[in-house]
C-alpha cells in the first residue's frame, strides 16, 4: 500500500499497452499524479531522470509487461473448454509445443466463434491483473472505462 488514495485520469489504452509490453528494452511508468503512462528504453541514459524515478519512487510506478505464466493459464482454461473433440486435440498439441499444426492464432482463425472466446478472456484476465495492480497501488482512474 502507498499511501494516501489517488484518484487520477489514465488512459486504459496506454495502460493496456503496458501491460501488454513483451519488449524487454522497454520499461513503462505510470505517474500517480498526473495518470500519465510512459516509456523509457531500459539503456536510457539520462541520469537526472533515473534519479528522479528512485527518488520520487511512490510517484512513479514501473509497469511490468505481459505475464506468460498467467497468459498460458488462461490458455490452459481455454483449451480445457472447448467441446469440438478434433480441435481440442489440434490445440493441446500446439500449447504443448508440438507446432506441427501451426499457432494458436493461425489454427482459431478457421474458429472465428473460438476466437472470439479467447480474445474475451484474455481480455478479462488483462483487465482483472490492472485492476489488481491499481489497486494494490492506492490508484482509481477517474471516471475509468474498467
Amino acid at each position: 500500500m502507498m499511501g494516501a488514495l489517488r484518484d487520477v485520469e489514465i488512459v486504459w489504452d496506454d495502460l493496456l499497452d503496458a501491460f501488454r509490453n513483451r519488449d524487454g528494452e522497454t520499461i513503462y511508468f505510470l505517474d500517480r499524479e498526473t495518470g500519465e503512462v510512459f516509456s523509457v528504453p531500459v539503456d536510457y541514459e539520462d541520469d537526472a531522470f533515473w534519479e528522479e524515478v528512485e527518488s520520487d519512487a511512490e510517484r512513479f510506478i514501473e509497469i511490468n509487461g505481459a505475464d506468460y505464466e498467467q497468459e498460458r493459464h488462461v490458455i490452459h482454461e481455454f483449451i480445457r473448454g472447448i467441446a469440438d473433440s478434433g480441435l481440442k486435440n489440434i490445440l493441446e498439441k500446439s500449447f504443448t509445443g508440438n507446432r506441427l499444426f501451426g499457432r494458436l492464432d493461425e489454427i482459431l482463425s478457421f474458429y472465428p466463434e473460438e476466437h472470439k472466446r479467447l480474445a474475451e478472456l484474455q481480455e478479462d484476465m488483462l483487465s482483472e491483473r490492472i485492476r489488481h495492480w491499481l489497486e494494490e497501488h492506492d490508484i482509481y482512474p477517474a471516471g475509468s472505462g474498467y
